[in-house]
């Protein structure tokens, strides 16, 4: 009671007196994978995740459950709209319309390739969705942009905890190899950057990878990578749209046909496409997206049983590789072709 009423005195809103404990917990989390990626090189959102995990037992605590809850569910939210200040339509003006059409039909295709096995392999749809959608958009933050409007599942955090393990060390590996590849297959600068943004999941390691080529290759790769982030708002929104139409009037409550996050996203871009934002501010606000992604998927951590992610199963490791090698070699066909 104390403490609720120091926080009170402060003026802190009610939402985030009734969370804090679990919030604080998250970020510390956050705090401590932040740290270690900075000093061993390992990606910050892998050792949150794997962090959050190892302390799975807070998940229960009544002190921390709702806060823990409410920052995987809400403080994502927040870390996807924030996305949008990486986005502005000068980005498809400098590539042309066949790299934008490379780029999207990649998505596309790599979303129904990923429904497509899930069905094969005998897992739900959703699934696919979610595992598809993460290797094609951008790994991590795509996986819990799509989980926030999915369906609501007995297996859903563990699928999205396997999903954001999966996409981030593959996408770690890539991050080795395709410049390796991009070399053996004698790419240029401009093409290397093309295949490194089209087919790596994750932003940072797009950066890392592009940039150990050439700088040339490194801000065309992070280029067509912030392109695919940019499809984040329109296949979410299908997705929402697509959770409406299947759930019967009455059974339960219907999702919004545009998340609130969904419509920041889209705000932000807009203003930073018309030069509205000014560069400080783009910088602070990307900087807050990636804190409040990474304190999200320490939460998410969290919530995560060990034991349960145990039963993920073989076919969905297979599903996520195979996704990946799709992408790849869709990515691979086309820039050669080009």
């Amino acid at each position: 009671m104390q403490d609720g009423t120091a926080l009170k005195a402060l003026r802190i809103p009610a939402v985030i007196r009734d969370n804090i404990k679990g919030i604080l917990v998250s970020a510390l989390v956050a705090l401590a994978a932040k740290f270690l990626s900075e000093h061993y090189g390992a990606p910050a959102m892998l050792l949150a995740l794997l962090l959050g995990i190892a302390m799975n037992f807070l998940a229960d605590d009544p002190r921390t459950h709702a806060g823990v809850q409410f920052t995987a569910r809400s403080v994502l939210r927040v870390g996807v709209a924030l996305l949008g200040v990486r986005v502005s339509w000068d980005m498809l003006r400098d590539l042309g319309p066949g790299i934008i059409a490379c780029v999207i039909a990649g998505v596309f295709l790599t979303i129904g390739f990923g429904v497509l096995l899930a069905r094969l392999l005998g897992r739900e749809t959703d699934f696919g969705l979610l595992t598809g959608g993460s290797v094609a958009i951008c790994g991590a933050s795509a996986a819990m942009a799509i989980a926030a409007v999915l369906p609501a599942r007995e297996d859903d955090e563990r699928d999205l905890t396997f999903t954001v393990l999966g996409v981030t060390v593959l996408s770690t590996l890539a991050m080795i190899l395709y410049p390796i590849l991009s070399n053996m297959m004698g790419f240029d600068a401009n093409i290397a950057g093309v295949f490194l943004g089209a087919s790596i999941h994750d932003v940072a390691q797009v950066v890392g990878a592009g940039f150990s080529l050439s700088d040339e290759a490194g801000e065309i790769a992070v280029l067509v990578k912030l392109i695919r982030v940019s499809m984040l708002a329109p296949v979410v929104l299908l997705l929402a749209l697509r959770v409406r139409a299947t759930i019967r009037s009455g059974e339960t409550k219907r999702p919004q046909v545009l998340p609130a996050f969904l419509l920041g996203f889209a705000a932000l871009a807009l203003l930073n496409s018309l030069g509205l934002i000014p560069a400080v501010v783009q910088a602070i606000l990307t900087e807050l997206s990636g804190w409040a992604l990474l304190i999200a998927i320490a939460a998410v951590g969290i919530k995560t049983s060990p034991r349960n992610m145990l039963s993920v199963g073989g076919t969905a490791i297979a599903m996520i590789v195979a996704e990946t090698l799709f992408l790849a070699l869709f990515v691979i066909a086309v820039v050669s072709f080009l």
